[in-house]
C-alpha cells in the first residue's frame, strides 16, 4: 500500500514555486498498542459518545466548542473553521534563511520528507534545492498541519528535502526557575579530570541502529511467553533507590574497566559496602621484611 502524503501544496521560493508533497520521515507502526478488554468475557471495550441528559450520541452531529468560562462554550462548526484558513493551508512560502546552528535544539520537533509532486515541478524543485545546497542555508516557511499553522524548517536531504516543523514560542517553558534551583556545587577537578578520559574513552560515531526501545522489547518478550504457555512472562528487578555511592571510587572503576557502563560501575559501587562486610580485608602489600636476626645461642652448662 503506497505512502499518503500528510501534506500537498506548493513550495514557494519568491516568484519560483512547484508543487509538493510532505511525507512523515518516522514510523510508529511497530509501537504496540493496547485495547481495554472485560476480563470476564473477552470482549473488547468500545467507548460510546454520551450526552449526559440525552444518552448516546452520533459524532457526524457534533460540533466543537472553545470553553470561555466555566461550561461555557463558543459553538464552531468544521465549515465555520475552514472558513478562516491561511494560505499557508495550501501554500510552503518560504519567509527567510538562516544557519541551522542558529536554531536551537529545543525548537526541532517533527521532520517530514518533501518531494517533488509530479513531473511537472521537478525542474522548478530541483532549482530551490540547488540553490540551497550552494547557500548552505535553512529555509523558514510556514505551514497548517491539521489544525495548526508551524513554523518549519526546510534543508536539503539527498535528492529531496528534509522539512522539520519547529515548536512555537509559548510550548517551550523557561528553564531558569529549574536551573536556577540547583545549587551550586564545587568543582573537583580530580574527578572531572577522571571523568573527561572516561568521556575520551567513550567517544565514538553515532549509530542509530544500536538505540533499541528496551521497554518495547520487554514487553514483546512478556507478550510471547504469554502467548506460548498462557502465563509468567518477564520480569526485571526494579533499580535500587539508594544514591549513595562513592564518586570518585565510581570513576575510577569506569576509567579502568575502559569507559564501559559507569551506570553499572556507580550500581555496583552501591553494592560495595555489603560486599566488603562479608569478605575479608584485603591486605596492602607489605614491602619485604628485614631478615630476622640469628638468636644468640644457649650456654650449656659446664659439667662438675
Amino acid at each position: 500500500m503506497a505512502q499518503r502524503p500528510s501534506w500537498e501544496g506548493h513550495l514557494r521560493l519568491s516568484l519560483v514555486a512547484c508543487p509538493v508533497s510532505i511525507y512523515p520521515a518516522t514510523s510508529y507502526s511497530g509501537d504496540i498498542h493496547f485495547h481495554l478488554i472485560n476480563p470476564a468475557t473477552g470482549n473488547r471495550i468500545k467507548q460510546q459518545v454520551v450526552d449526559p441528559e440525552t444518552g448516546e450520541v452520533e459524532r457526524k452531529n457534533l460540533v466543537r466548542g472553545f470553553e470561555y468560562e466555566k461550561d461555557q462554550y463558543v459553538l464552531l462548526t468544521d465549515e465555520e473553521i475552514k472558513s478562516v484558513r491561511l494560505e499557508s493551508t495550501r501554500t510552503l512560502d518560504i519567509e527567510r534563511f538562516v544557519d541551522a546552528k542558529d536554531i536551537d535544539r529545543i525548537w526541532w520537533n517533527d521532520p517530514y520528507y518533501m518531494v517533488p509532486d509530479g513531473k511537472a515541478g521537478i525542474d522548478a524543485f530541483t532549482v530551490i534545492r540547488s540553490a540551497m545546497e550552494d547557500a548552505g542555508k535553512v529555509a523558514l516557511a510556514r505551514v497548517v498541519l491539521g489544525t495548526r499553522e508551524r513554523v518549519v524548517a526546510i534543508e536539503p536531504r539527498g535528492n529531496g528535502m528534509l522539512m522539520t516543523t519547529l515548536r512555537s514560542h509559548d510550548e517551550v517553558r523557561d528553564s531558569k526557575a529549574l536551573f536556577d534551583a540547583i545549587p551550586e556545587s564545587k568543582k573537583d577537578p580530580r574527578m572531572i579530570e577522571i571523568a573527561d578520559k572516561i568521556i575520551e574513552q567513550q567517544a565514538g560515531p553515532f549509530d542509530p541502529s544500536e538505540f533499541n526501545d528496551r521497554y518495547e522489547e520487554a514487553l514483546r518478550e512478556l507478550i510471547k511467553s504469554k502467548q506460548d504457555d498462557g502465563g509468567g512472562g518477564v520480569t526485571a528487578p526494579p533499580p535500587r533507590d539508594t544514591n549513595v555511592i562513592d564518586l570518585m571510587e565510581a570513576l575510577r572503576k569506569s576509567l579502568d574497566q575502559g569507559g564501559k557502563s559507569a551506570l553499572r560501575t556507580a550500581a555496583s559501587a552501591e553494592k560495595a559496602p555489603a560486599a566488603a562486610a562479608k569478605a575479608p580485608a584485603k591486605k596492602a602489600k607489605a614491602e619485604p621484611k628485614p631478615a630476622p636476626k640469628a638468636a644468640p645461642a644457649k650456654r650449656k652448662r659446664a659439667s662438675g
